[in-house]
């Protein structure tokens, strides 16, 4: 329950400061550091997706080998 709410002050603090009539205004800063950051983050993900491609074919072959060897133990 603690962590509801301080997951849902966090969003408003966050709605909060980027809102161009609050105080803070940060709603530029925050576009920058999107825009900085989005081909880094494209790269991390796009990594990530070959790594699990990487090893969900690893794991078919495994599974494929297994499948014959319980096939030529049963006969």
């Amino acid at each position: 329950m603690a962590s509801l709410i301080l997951g849902i002050i966090f969003i408003a603090f966050t709605v909060f400061s980027v809102l161009p009539a609050a105080p803070l205004a940060w709603g530029d800063n925050v576009i920058e550091f999107l825009k900085g950051c989005l081909p880094v983050l494209s790269a991390f993900v796009g990594l990530v997706a070959i790594l699990i491609g990487i090893a969900d074919i690893k794991d078919k072959k495994e599974s494929k080998r297994e499948e014959i060897e319980a096939a030529k133990t049963s006969k």
